[in-house]
């Protein structure tokens, strides 16, 4: 707050001495940074789904992201089972990581059955893993792409997965709701 004082005072008695001051130089253009949730590619796909990710949830080195499934599209889609999910690294390729399919510490696995979601509705599944380090160097990755099911197209979710040296997601099905 005081360096802004001393400014607004310098500024008027430039002004009242007649003197201006150049004009400030442009601001360099913007770098796009990842924003962990964010989306690629955004809004509803040719299935009429999209998937976004809360933030990472931290609980006695476990860790877990909600996948929000949303029906964008004009009608009904059901869906039965696991989303497809798959974890790259910082430069987009795909890393040697087991995804298994349960519940975690973090969340219960409501198991497979048909959720129909109408327009506008959303499904639920928690992505979890440990960030246990035994022997060996940690691993992190920076992104993780879903698919609705086997077939659907992917999106790509900013993600910092800190797995340690677990090498394992585990996965729950679609639901309405989370249980933990």
């Amino acid at each position: 707050m005081l360096g802004k004082a001393i400014f607004v005072v310098a500024g008027t008695a430039l002004a009242v001495a007649g003197c201006s001051s150049p004009p400030p130089p442009p601001a360099p253009p913007a770098v796009h940074t990842p924003v962990p949730g964010t989306v690629e590619p955004a809004g509803c796909l040719g299935t009429g789904v999209t998937v976004k990710s809360g933030p990472v949830e931290a609980a006695l080195g476990h860790r877990a992201i909600v996948l929000t499934l949303t029906n964008c599209g004009t009608a009904p889609r059901t869906l039965t089972g696991y989303p497809e999910v798959r974890l790259l690294d910082k430069d987009q390729k795909p890393m040697a990581v087991r995804v298994e399919h349960g519940g975690s510490y973090m969340a219960i696995d409501p198991g497979v059955a048909p959720q129909t979601i109408q327009p506008g509705g959303t499904l639920l599944s928690v992505v979890s893993w440990s960030n246990t380090v035994t022997v060996g160097s940690p691993e992190a990755g920076a992104y993780v792409t879903v698919a609705a099911a086997a077939g659907d197209p992917e999106q790509r979710i900013v993600v910092d997965t800190d797995l340690g040296t677990t090498g394992k997601l585990t996965l729950t099905a679609w639901n309405p709701e989370i249980k933990n």
